[in-house]
C-alpha cells in the first residue's frame, strides 16, 4: 500500500509541476517542465536526505559524541528489529526532530540540540520511537520526495512571478504561455503542491504517533513530548531551513497562527494527544 501511495504520489507531483511549466512558458515550458520533473524525481530518490539534512545544517555523531542519545536509537531499532540508522543532530534551540532516507537501510534520524536538553529521555525516546515508526511504515521516502517536489514548484512558481513583472507578460501561441494561463499557474501550482503534501503528512502523522508508541512501549511518554514541543513552537523559531519541509519534522516548527492553521502539514496536537491517551487505556 505505501509503495502505491508512493507512486501516486510522485505521479501526481510530476504531472502538476510538468502542468506549471507548459501553463508559465508554453510548449517550450512544458518541455522544460517534463525534463525538470524527470531530474527532480531522480535526485530526489538518490540525494533527497542529503538536501535535506544540508539544508538543517545536520552533523552526524557517533556513540562517542552523544552516548546517551545513540543508545536510545540503537535500543529502539533493536527492539523494533530494524536496521541501526545514521544520527544527527541540528544546531537549533527549538525542539524537533525528523527522519529521512529512502528506506530503513538507508535511513537518517535528525534532532535538534534543544530536544536534548528540553525533554526527558522517556519524552526523546518516544519522539525517536515515532521518528523510527515513519522509517518503519516506509513514510520516509514520500515525504522528502514530496518536500523536494514541493519545493521545486515553488521555486518555478517564484521565477515566474518575476518574469511576468519583468518581462510585460508578451507571449507568443506557439512558444509562450498566455499570462492568464501563467497568472493561473503562479497561484494554482504551489498551493496544490502544498495541498498534496498536507493530505499525505496528516495521515501518516498519525500511524507514526502509533508505531512509535508501541515501539517505545510509552504512549504517555511521546504524548507529553508532543505538548511540550507544540508549546514551545509558538516562542522558540527555527532558524533555518523553509517551511516547504514542515510535515518531515514531529511538529510543525513554522507554525503559524490565524489563517495558516488552515494549510496546517499536522493533524491537530491536542487529537494526537488524545489518540496516544485512548492507547494507554485500551493497553495498545
Amino acid at each position: 500500500m505505501n509503495n502505491v501511495k508512493t507512486a501516486m504520489l510522485l505521479a501526481t507531483l510530476t504531472a502538476l509541476l510538468v502542468w506549471a511549466g507548459q501553463a508559465l512558458g508554453g510548449q517550450q515550458g512544458l518541455v522544460i517542465g517534463l525534463g525538470f520533473a524527470i531530474v527532480m524525481n531522480v535526485g530526489s530518490y538518490w540525494y533527497s536526505d542529503k538536501i535535506v539534512l544540508r539544508m538543517y545544517g545536520a552533523k552526524e555523531i557517533d556513540e562517542a559524541q552523544a552516548p546517551e542519545l545513540y543508545s536510545i536509537v540503537r535500543n529502539l531499532t533493536q527492539a523494533g528489529q530494524m536496521p541501526m540508522p545514521k544520527v544527527y543532530v541540528i544546531s537549533e534551540e527549538a525542539p524537533n526532530a525528523f527522519a529521512t532516507g529512502r528506506n530503513p537501510q538507508h535511513a537518517a534520524v535528525a534532532v535538534t540540540e534543544g530536544l536534548m536538553r528540553m525533554l526527558t529521555r522517556d519524552e526523546i525516546t518516544g519522539v525517536l520511537a515515532h521518528e523510527l515508526g515513519h522509517v518503519k511504515n516506509r513514510d520516509t521516502l514520500i515525504m522528502v520526495v514530496a518536500a523536494t517536489l514541493g519545493g521545486a514548484i515553488s521555486m518555478i512558481a517564484n521565477i515566474a512571478q518575476w518574469g511576468l513583472i519583468f518581462g510585460g507578460g508578451r507571449s507568443n501561441d506557439d512558444e509562450g504561455s498566455h499570462p492568464a494561463a501563467a497568472l493561473l499557474g503562479i497561484i494554482v501550482a504551489p498551493i496544490a503542491a502544498m495541498l498534496i503534501q498536507m493530505a499525505i503528512s496528516r495521515s501518516r502523522e498519525f500511524l507514526a504517533d502509533a508505531a512509535g508508541a508501541r515501539l517505545s512501549g510509552n504512549p504517555l511518554a511521546l504524548a507529553s513530548a508532543l505538548r511540550k514541543i507544540q508549546g514551545f513552537a509558538k516562542e522558540v523559531p527555527m532558524h533555518h531551513g523553509s517551511p516547504a519541509t514542515a510535515h518531515l519534522f514531529i511538529i510543525n516548527p513554522f507554525t503559524g497562527g490565524g489563517f495558516a492553521k488552515l494549510f496546517s502539514t499536522h493533524p491537530p496536537t491536542e487529537e494526537r494527544i488524545a489518540r496516544l491517551e485512548a492507547m494507554t487505556r485500551s493497553g495498545f
